[in-house]
């Protein structure tokens, strides 16, 4: 009865590793970057969460080599009162 117990207990283990590394072999790199020609096709600022990301300061993005990239900080964020 104990070695069925271990024997069990063993195969829910690989189990479980399986399907923990099957996540590695299905996860691929994502590429979210938005395709511009001027400056105006990019987002003013990032969109973040605060309660989420309390550390991040929004980003201003700018049109460099036909993508989207963060180029500089806002200090401070309008609260549109």
């Amino acid at each position: 009865m104990q070695i069925e117990t271990n024997m069990a207990k063993t195969l829910v283990f690989v189990y479980a590793m399986i399907l923990f590394f099957s996540l590695f072999l299905v996860a691929k790199e994502v590429h979210a970057q938005i395709k511009c020609e001027t400056d105006d096709d990019c987002p003013e600022v990032s969109v973040y969460d605060p309660p989420l990301l309390p550390n991040l300061l929004p980003s201003v993005y700018k049109c460099v080599d036909n993508l989207c990239v963060p180029v500089a900080v806002k200090t401070e964020v309008n609260s549109g009162a």
